[in-house]
C-alpha cells in the first residue's frame, strides 16, 4: 500500500538556522532518502519551494481566483513529502519516524486512495 508522508516544519526556523546545523540536517535527509530507496519502499519525494512562492486557486460560481501564498496561517508549513510503499500503517509510521523533520516539526502519514480498490 502507498502512503504519503507530508513533512511540516517552521520555515522561519530554517531561514535562521546556522549553516552547520542546516548542513547536518540535510545530511540526515540524504542518509534517510538513501536508506528508504535501498529498502525498496521509496516511490518518490521532493522538497517544496517556500510558502511565499505558493498560489492558492479557488473556483466559485464558475470564476477562478488566485491568491498568493497558502490558504491558512499556520505555525508549521508543508515543506516536502515522501511517497512510500509499506505493508500497513504501522510500517509506514516506522519509516516516517525516521524522517529528520519529525524531530523538530511533524510528519503526517496518510494512505493513498486508489480508486476502484477498497
Amino acid at each position: 500500500m502507498k502512503y504519503l508522508c507530508l513533512i511540516y516544519d517552521q520555515e522561519s526556523k530554517w531561514a535562521t538556522m546556522p549553516k552547520a546545523e542546516s548542513d547536518a540536517m540535510m545530511a540526515e535527509y540524504g542518509a534517510f532518502t538513501e536508506s528508504v530507496k535501498n529498502s525498496g519502499q521509496y516511490v518518490g519525494g521532493d522538497a517544496l519551494q517556500p510558502t511565499h512562492t505558493a498560489t492558492t486557486i479557488r473556483v466559485r460560481n464558475g470564476k477562478v481566483s488566485a491568491t498568493d501564498g497558502p490558504f491558512a496561517e499556520t505555525k508549521e508549513q508543508l515543506g516536502g513529502y515522501y511517497l512510500i510503499e509499506a505493508k500497513d500503517l504501522n510500517a509506514a509510521v516506522q519509516v516516517a519516524s525516521r524522517i529528520p523533520s519529525a524531530k523538530v516539526g511533524c510528519v503526517e502519514v496518510r494512505p493513498v486512495m486508489v480508486y476502484g480498490q477498497q
